[in-house]
């Protein structure tokens, strides 16, 4: 028997209808978008502007605002890179947040390389980045401010619409990874200011390998990609047809059914958070609001980090950080205060659309009967 899944923040399944929304692009319909000459081309190119179209819709943005992408790691390499590479000569600095995913701060660290500086903000003890402190940190040369809109360990919301409107005075360009929160909670970019924003299918029931990024009309940017021209000239290569149609049916569902389903998951998070109380010495990761609602991420107290996983590996797939930094200590969690050790001893929950009530209190049941030996093997509280 399986266990159960909660690393929904890793991945997520393919939604049915996703798959079968998909499955005509893979062997009938499956022209090169890009080959404007014949009757092949022409239905893979409609289906690719309809996904856009509904990449937009779900953004309350224009279509032509948004460049496909590999995914959100590739959106979020393509507008920090691409942004210093076309203001290079009006500024150096960036600035962005030590919680931030590593396709945010990977980036950041090679454009340190070439001769950048890039500030990386702390975080409050709840995860949350102080607007002030962020309006002291930029500088007079800062050409791009990224902090991302949900977190992917402990799925605190930043203050975008503050961050923008800091950016917006200074005339300082925003980008925000977005990763994890399309799809889950309101973005709105008629009225949010944000000039970046990226995305991917897989965390919303759609496939993997596909993303997008949106860019606001005037944001300078310089292509990471050459080749064909695909993409307006922002990203060449061939689209995956299939994919990009899986992405726009995935958002179209996400968003259809956001408010009952956000609620649903609220539900059960609550229920998860009230019954790991009752085990006590479990402390909460991150602010509990704004938070999304399929995150939880807690420290168990006087455990090993190593042994809790292990035992729990059988019942529950869950992680300990993100799926992009297996065996390191959680730099999130290390921001937030936490030891290597409490840090270690922590576990995610991302809860999603296939979870159930039955599997949440079967999750608490195990937890009840292996933190206790978990327990007497450490006698200090780490």
């Amino acid at each position: 028997m399986r266990p159960i899944y909660l690393d929904y923040h890793a991945t997520s399944p393919v939604d049915e209808r996703v798959w079968q929304a998909m499955m005509p692009y893979w062997r009938e319909m499956f022209g090169n978008p890009a080959s404007r000459g014949h009757s092949y081309g022409w239905e893979a190119q409609a289906a690719v502007e309809l996904a856009r179209e509904q990449v937009a819709a779900s953004l309350n943005t224009t279509p032509e605002r948004i460049i496909f992408t590999s995914g959100a790691t590739e959106a979020n390499n393509l507008a920090i890179k691409g942004v210093a590479a076309a203001l290079y000569g009006h500024g150096r600095h960036i600035l962005t947040v030590q919680t931030e995913h590593r396709a945010v701060l990977e980036p950041c660290a090679y454009l340190e390389s070439l001769g950048f500086r890039v500030t990386y903000l702390p975080v409050a003890a709840d995860g949350l980045v102080d607007v002030e402190h962020l309006r002291a940190a930029l500088q007079p040369d800062t050409i791009l401010v990224s902090v991302m809109a949900a977190n992917n360990e402990i799925g605190v919301q930043q203050p975008l619409a503050a961050i923008g409107a800091v950016c917006r005075e200074r005339g300082i360009l925003f980008h925000t990874d977005a990763a994890q929160a399309v799809g889950k909670i309101p973005l709105d970019l008629q009225a949010l200011p944000i000039d970046l924003l990226s995305l991917t299918a897989h965390k919303i029931g759609g496939p993997k390998g596909v993303g997008a990024l949106f860019v606001r009309r005037s944001v300078p940017l310089v292509p990471q990609l050459h080749g064909g021209g695909q993409e307006q000239g922002w990203r060449a290569g061939t689209l995956a047809v299939p994919l990009v149609v899986g992405l726009g049916a995935a958002l179209t569902l996400a968003m259809a059914e956001r408010e009952r389903e956000q609620a649903r998951l609220l539900a059960l998070r609550t229920h998860l958070w009230q019954e790991l109380q009752k085990l006590e010495d479990v402390l909460l990761n991150g602010a509990w609001s704004p938070r999304l609602a399929g995150n939880l991420n807690v420290t168990f107290l006087g455990v090993n980090g190593a042994e809790l996983h292990r035992q729990l590996q059988p019942v529950v797939a869950v992680s300990s950080g993100s799926a992009c930094s297996t065996g390191q200590p959680s730099h999130v969690l290390r921001a937030l205060g936490r030891s290597a050790a409490q840090a270690a001893s922590s576990v995610r929950f991302g809860l999603g659309r296939g979870t159930t009530e039955a599997e949440i209190q079967q999750v608490v049941n195990h937890l009840q009967e292996i933190l206790p030996g978990l327990r007497q093997k450490s006698y200090i509280k780490t």
